[in-house]
């Protein structure tokens, strides 16, 4: 029932959800003015998700791990191998580390989701510098 008051009438409100129907659709920003969206972090910006960045504190190598793969894939992407992973976090523009270390993995693994793919590549082990 509604009491009549709304600050919007029922016509505004059925504008407003025609407005984010893509937003809300796509998952991503739908403007073509980019300066409307908000800045991505750069690569080497310090990671403040957790509050000021100290010496033993922040996420742990996995958590980071996760994180940068739930950026960059989506549920879709799954379950997939190397090979499609590869190429899916190529197509979205990743970061050449994380391309790096998802290639490197075996070809006939098989991951379900981002957890699953996060735990391999910590098993794994970064990529040493230098090849070793």
């Amino acid at each position: 029932m509604q009491r009549g008051s709304d600050r919007m009438s029922a016509h505004r409100d059925d504008e407003m959800k025609h407005e984010l129907q893509g937003l809300l659709r796509s998952g991503h920003p739908t403007r073509t003015e980019e300066w409307h969206g908000p800045e991505p972090p750069a690569e080497d910006d310090p990671d403040v998700t957790h509050g000021p960045v100290t010496p033993g504190r922040g996420p742990t190598y996995l958590e980071a791990l996760r994180l940068e793969l739930a950026r960059n894939l989506t549920r879709g992407s799954f379950p997939a191998g190397p090979r499609e992973l590869t190429r899916t976090l190529r197509h979205g523009n990743a970061p050449d580390a994380l391309v790096g270390e998802v290639d490197r993995l075996p070809d006939r693994a098989r991951y379900g989701n981002v957890q699953e793919l996060a735990v391999a590549l910590t098993e794994a082990g970064p990529t040493r510098p230098g090849g070793a």
